[in-house]
């Protein structure tokens, strides 16, 4: 089987036929038809043709597109073992992942209440999670508040966000609706706006700021 191939490679390039030609017509790997070939001669004129067919702006998408899935493929693969070396995570997992990003993006001004803001569904089921099942938060004290430009449709960000976090609709404050200064050029960007959840506890706001001194005394980066 294997010499038939080599000899129909061969052939195949002496009538002037590319590399991916041969490979393609005898479903062949490359590196196998390269050794069979490289000591047939080709003509001038075929060597011109078979340029020709690689400089094809049909050739060229075809190639661009290989490379795009190619890389895709790859992505994937990363993220995907990336992914499956998380465990289920345990409630000290989440008790630290909540207060980091409440770092990051919550309310620290003075103030009795807890607030935090993100514009990404996963991040506030995250939150919500940590807030219910850590903090001990009552899902009724839990309040949403919605910030979206003018020209988007409300309502149905009020019911995206709802589904997302869970908190009814008679739980929401009434949506603000304002054009951001720093996002003039991307007013489509976020078609259901930025939602907060917001816990009026002082008690919980003084104990969320101390967890995040500790955090930063124990990492030392105070």
């Amino acid at each position: 089987m294997k010499l038939e191939s080599q000899k129909l490679a061969i052939k195949l390039r002496k009538k002037g036929w590319s590399l991916s030609e041969i490979c393609k017509r005898g479903d062949l790997s490359k590196g196998s038809v390269s050794k069979w070939v490289r000591n047939v001669e080709l003509s001038p004129p075929q060597i011109e043709i078979i340029n020709k067919k690689g400089r094809s702006k049909k050739t060229i998408e075809k190639r661009r597109l290989t490379r795009i899935r190619n890389t895709e493929r790859k992505r994937e693969e990363v993220i995907s073992r990336a992914d499956n070396e998380i465990k289920k995570l345990l409630n000290r997992d989440l008790f630290l992942i909540g207060i980091v990003l409440y770092w990051a993006e919550g309310r620290k001004a003075n103030g009795g209440v807890v607030q935090f803001s993100n514009s990404d569904p996963r991040t506030i089921k995250i939150m919500i999670k940590f807030f219910t099942e850590i903090c001990g938060v009552p899902p009724t004290k839990l309040k949403g508040y919605i910030h979206i430009h003018p020209h988007l449709d409300v309502k149905k960000a009020e019911k995206y966000w709802s589904l997302v976090s869970g908190i009814p609709l008679n739980q929401f404050y009434k949506t603000y609706r304002k054009q951001n200064k720093s996002s003039k050029n991307k007013k489509n960007s976020l078609p259901f706006g930025t939602f907060d959840i917001n816990i009026c506890d002082t008690n919980l706001f003084l104990k969320i700021r101390g967890w995040i001194n500790g955090i930063s005394r124990s990492l030392k980066a105070d």
